[in-house]
């Protein structure tokens, strides 16, 4: 049976959910079990703290998990990401009351919860400063005198700003949620490597609709340069003499400027349409 460490709370939590669901896997909690058993794809999913996540599938007590980036290399483990699941975005920043250079951080207190990454960061800029380590609500460090500066993840900046702090410098590193898991694993089980694919096309066709349209044949190759597709378009022949049907993946982000482009040069009936899943 396949085992799989999923977030058990949280934004990244509902959002893997919502994802692994979306690949045709039961993962759904009724309450706060700690697991779910999806017996049709003979898989068990295991609802574990971030931190331990990496933990379990580096030791191999189970095959695959869905973590930040910044938790995967804070936990220095040993694994490496299979896949980027584009949520949970954030940024490792430094922050602080006053705007100063991350180069003058030398003899400053820095509170954060990864103690490794800022270790690293610091030691490439040459930096001697003292890392105060903490858990959570790193924030109120600088409040209670413990800190002068704090290393955190940053989503909308609404936390910082509550505290009167602002970031300091370039981000240390950007995260977001990546799928997890030893390579010899995914090779070796089927069912591994079938749930891996299974999320990279529902990945993928996040990123891309696709676009139809019917166009004069005389401009085959100018409407082809602009939905070239992911190898090449689709082309049909019309009822309408020396007209086609012409269809192509696009990216979901270019859309509107593609359809601005196609009508230009005189195609008509330019359709979008969204896709659920796909393999390229």
């Amino acid at each position: 049976m396949l085992q799989i460490a999923l977030p058990n709370k949280g934004a990244l939590a509902s959002d893997t959910v919502d994802l692994i669901q979306a690949a045709g896997y039961v993962c759904l909690r009724s309450g706060r079990e700690l697991r779910v058993r999806d017996t049709e794809n003979n898989i068990l999913f295991y609802f574990l703290r971030p931190r331990d996540i990496a933990t379990y599938v580096s030791n191999g007590t189970l095959d695959l998990g869905v973590i930040g980036r910044d938790f995967l290399i804070e936990q220095q483990s040993g694994l490496k990401e299979i896949l980027p699941l584009g949520f949970g975005k954030a940024r490792l920043c430094y922050a602080g009351h006053e705007d100063i250079d991350p180069n003058q951080f030398n003899g400053l207190r820095i509170a954060t919860s990864f103690m490794h990454l800022v270790s690293d960061d610091l030691k490439r800029r040459n930096i001697h400063a003292e890392i105060v380590p903490l858990d959570g609500a790193v924030e109120v460090s600088i409040q209670l005198g413990v800190a002068d500066i704090i290393a955190d993840l940053v989503q909308t900046g609404r936390t910082l700003e509550d505290a009167g702090l602002t970031v300091i410098g370039e981000p240390i590193m950007e995260t977001e949620a990546v799928l997890i898991g030893h390579s010899a694993t995914i090779q070796a089980r089927p069912s591994a490597d079938l749930f891996v694919r299974r999320i990279h096309g529902i990945l993928l066709a996040r990123n891309y609709v696709m676009i139809e349209y019917g166009c004069p044949r005389s401009i085959l190759d100018q409407v082809s340069e602009i939905t070239p597709g992911i190898e090449s378009p689709t082309i049909a022949p019309l009822s309408k003499p020396d007209w086609i049907a012409v269809k192509a993946l696009a990216r979901r982000g270019d859309v509107n400027r593609i359809m601005d482009k196609l009508e230009k040069l005189g195609a008509t009936g330019i359709v979008v349409t969204q896709i659920q899943t796909c393999r390229i």
